[in-house]
Parts: structure tokens; sequence; C-alpha cells
């Protein structure tokens, strides 16, 4: 069942990489742009939890987030240890060209099931997310 996950994972991932060459965005990088879009400026540590990547994994999709102009840091008034990550007007940009695009490929993607369908299989996913969240939790104990 998890190759079989895994596998469906990288297809669609592979789909949506090929439709975002042309914006030079991954669909890592997406991901950060999206939860920056969900709440923007956020710390690193947080984006890193949100996309569930490890910190130096995101601190190199930043680099190439800031490098590209999309995303820029601040020094946080509450922690002077900490950056604060926020979009850039060419970020926001971005983005409204590259949701549409997402939830058009998603759409194409899902189009053999019907609603009750798509319902289930997103709450059979959720549960899943839970349980692995709670199993996370009693390793970290």
């Amino acid at each position: 069942m998890g190759f079989l996950i895994g596998q469906t994972y990288r297809k669609m991932v592979g789909i949506l990489a090929a439709r975002f060459k042309e914006y030079d965005i991954t669909t890592e990088q997406f991901s950060v742009l999206c939860r920056l879009a969900e709440q923007d400026g956020i710390s690193q540590k947080e984006i890193a939890a949100r996309t569930v990547k490890d910190q130096p994994t995101t601190a190199r999709i930043l680099d190439c987030l800031i490098r590209k102009g999309l995303v820029h840091k601040e020094m946080s008034a509450a922690d002077r240890r900490s950056f604060l990550v926020y979009l850039t007007p060419l970020g926001r940009e971005r983005l409204d060209v590259l949701l549409p695009l997402e939830k058009a490929t998603l759409a194409e993607i899902f189009a053999g099931l019907d609603a009750e369908e798509l319902a289930r299989f997103r709450e059979t996913h959720l549960q899943l997310h839970r349980q692995l969240d709670a199993l996370h939790q009693q390793q970290e104990a």
C-alpha cells in the first residue's frame, strides 16, 4: 500500500512539475509559496513544519526563491535571532498563475472520480495523516 501511495504521489508530482517548468518553479518551491500565501511573514521553522520538510531543505528552497525574487526575509522584531519570510509582489504574481494551473491539473487527475469517491478518498487520507501524526508523537515521547 505504501509503495502504491508513493508511486501515485511521484506520478502526480511529475505531471505538475512538467507544467510548472516554464515558470521556473519546482513543486517544492510551489509548496513554500502556497504556505506563505496562507500566512505571510512566518519563520523558516514554521515553513518547514507546514511543508513537512527538514530545516536544511527549507533553507535551500528559500535561498532559491530569494534569488528568483519571489520571497524576501526580514529580521523578526520579536526575536532578533529569527527571520520572517514574505512573498514579494513577483511571488504573488507567480502564484496567481500557478494556483489555477495546479487546480486544473488536479481536476484532470481526479476526473475519473465522482464527488462521493473523492470525498471518501480525502477522508481516508486525512485519517491516515492523523494516525501518522499520532505515531510520530509516540516516537518522540
